[in-house]
């Protein structure tokens, strides 16, 4: 056999064709596995780069001079953000917790803000799970697909050996595509793993960064919130502040007595 046509037979393709039943499937396999893992890679990176973005402009809002009804404004535009269902669901607890009046007195004060910080922990935990959909390929291919290769290459070898001791020969043109056709296995299986192994650790990082963003602008929040609920302001269904009911009343009833003042005031004027 000349060079050529032995360099045609050593060919990926030709390699795949002339394997068994048996090193097909893993090498179709390790294939299919390089494929999700890189629709996993692809998918996480375009989405923590979009989730960074909008986290920098969330925390720039709440560190400057923006109010949460403003803010909750623009995060109805982006409903399907993580840190948009996390202000969602403390905003629900904050209305409902009002509705019933739950805020009346100082332990009730407290109470609502334990409150806050527990739904906002939760809803935080829930958004985090759902990120971490997907990482769990890529550890999978990571950690499984050299040993898969592996095996494909110690299935390819063995059948190589009976290959050469059923022909009697040792020659190159005999050995070679046999052990080639077995080292494909491993080298698909090195191709499949490192690329996963490599996104694996960066999204995790990625993943670990947005969850302590997440923390710091949930924190931000449970501030502001917590200091219009000591100014006695709170936030309507539709995000913007207003004044307590019973700031309202006190408000009103310093109004009728001024009036009243007032009234008993001009009379005696008049008889002066």
């Amino acid at each position: 056999m000349n060079p050529s046509h032995l360099a045609a037979h050593l060919s990926p393709l030709a390699l795949f064709q002339q394997a068994d039943f048996i090193v097909k499937t893993i090498l179709v396999i390790l294939a299919l596995a390089s494929l999700a893992s890189w629709g996993v890679i692809i998918d996480k990176l375009l989405r923590f780069s979009s989730l960074r973005r909008r986290a920098d402009g969330w925390s720039a809002a709440l560190s400057g001079q923006r109010t949460l009804g403003r803010l909750s404004q623009e995060l109805k535009l982006q409903a399907q953000d993580p840190f948009a269902r996390i202000y969602h669901a403390i905003t629900d607890e904050w209305h409902t917790s009002h509705r019933q009046h739950l805020h009346a007195d100082a332990a009730g004060r407290d109470s609502l803000k334990e409150r806050v910080n527990r739904v906002g922990q939760i809803a935080s935990s829930v958004e985090i799970e759902q990120l971490q959909k997907g990482l769990s390929v890529l550890a999978t291919v990571g950690s499984v697909a050299p040993f898969v290769g592996l095996f494909g290459t110690v299935w390819g070898i063995m059948n190589a050996f009976q290959g050469i001791a059923a022909s009697n020969n040792t020659s190159l043109a005999v050995v070679a595509p046999g052990i080639a056709e077995a080292l494909l296995a491993t080298a698909l299986g090195l191709v499949a793993a490192i690329p996963a192994v490599v996104a694996y650790n960066r999204a995790s990082g990625d993943l670990n960064n947005y969850a302590h963003r997440l923390a710091t602008l949930v924190g931000l929040v449970e501030v502001q919130l917590s200091r219009q609920l000591e100014a006695g302001v709170v936030l309507t269904d539709g995000g913007e502040a207003a004044p307590a009911k019973a700031e309202r009343a006190e408000r009103g009833e310093r109004g009728e007595r001024g009036e009243r003042a007032g009234g008993n005031v001009t009379p005696l004027a008049a008889g002066a």
